[in-house]
């Protein structure tokens, strides 16, 4: 129903705009006291035999929701009711702010993608802090950044800040450093300011009475050398593992009229890529981390390709506004009939 009716409906719509009805329309639909129960025994997929634990968690299945879809953590309980295993919520930064001029979002429907140029906007990490702190257990990862007016050398004391005030209240942290649509943000994934800013987390990680998993999430435009350098600098700093990969800046191959729109792609044409970012990623690293595996995930196979790339779990953005929520439960039955 969602590809032949709901979709169509919504695709005639601005993104952003489809967006936050969305939002508010799962909202309204969770207020009904049957819907629950009806979306958990449509949609749960809490077999078992998909339980897997990863960096010290347990993750009742691996298909995950990416950040940006529900930055500021507002619908991360209604949005568990349709079998994600996590869901990762941001990006979150220090201050809240509004991202980029409008219009900044838009769907490439002949390449199943989305090209975006959001700019990390957000309410600020103390507002997201507040509302997880009613979470009911829902595993969730907080993925953190800086804000656009923060320059470089101060970075790392915005990821600190949110750092702090998510610690309480998330399961593992994602430090984005790898977002096309922040000025000079990717800069920080040279090799010396990121090792500083890494290691300052891991400090800060240690200090804590209960340490949480730090994760990075990589651009897929890296080259092999750059890649090579990454594996190096988790190893050297000794975080908990990778999330490969996050939008790209590449257009090629591209046939949508808004093809050459600046911002991050994702969709369909990263599912070559995220999955050779995987691979190399696995069989250059010698400690083994664990990868979270992110980019172009339209169907069971294209999930099944990334696990068996070297990925522990999965994320979907694009693939799920595309595809619907029955592309989770699809995954889930896919991973199950393969571990028969």
């Amino acid at each position: 129903m969602y590809k032949s009716i709901i979709r169509p409906l919504l695709f005639k719509f601005d993104p952003e705009a489809v967006h936050h009805f969305s939002f508010l329309s799962l909202k309204f639909v969770f207020k009904f006291p049957f819907t629950t129960s009806f979306f958990r025994k449509k949609f749960k997929a809490d077999d078992e035999s998909l339980t897997q634990e990863v960096f010290g968690l347990k993750f009742k299945n691996p298909v995950g929701l990416a950040a940006g879809f529900d930055k500021d953590a507002k619908l991360y309980k209604e949005l568990d009711h349709l079998g994600f295993g996590f869901i990762e919520i941001g990006t979150v930064t220090p201050v809240g702010q509004p991202g980029n001029p409008k219009k900044r979002l838009f769907r490439l429907k002949k390449d199943q993608a989305i090209i975006n140029r959001m700019g990390f906007n957000n309410e600020g990490v103390k507002a997201t802090a507040e509302r997880l702190k009613s979470n009911p257990g829902i595993l969730i990862g907080g993925n953190i950044g800086k804000n656009k007016n923060t320059p470089n050398k101060d970075a790392v004391r915005d990821y600190e800040i949110c750092f702090h005030e998510l610690h309480p209240f998330v399961d593992y942290f994602v430090v984005n450093v790898s977002s096309p649509n922040t000025p000079n943000l990717r800069e920080l994934q040279d090799k010396e300011p990121l090792t500083k800013l890494l290691l300052q987390l891991k400090q800060l990680n240690n200090e804590k009475e209960i340490q949480r998993p730090i994760l990075l999430k990589i651009a897929p435009d890296l080259t092999d050398e750059q890649l090579l350098d990454i594996i190096e600098i988790v190893e050297t700093t000794g975080i908990d593992g990778l999330i490969a990969t996050n939008t790209t800046i590449s257009r090629a191959g591209l046939v949508s009229e808004d093809k050459n729109e600046v911002g991050g792609l994702s969709g369909k044409p990263l599912t070559r890529r995220s999955t050779e970012v995987i691979k190399f990623i696995k069989s250059n690293s010698k400690s083994k981390f664990p990868i979270i595996g992110v980019g172009g995930i339209h169907s069971p196979e294209d999930a099944i390709e990334k696990l068996e790339a070297g990925a522990s779990l999965i994320q979907l953005y694009t693939g799920f506004v595309y595809e619907g929520p029955s592309l989770i439960q699809e995954i889930n039955q896919a991973i199950k009939n393969k571990l028969k």
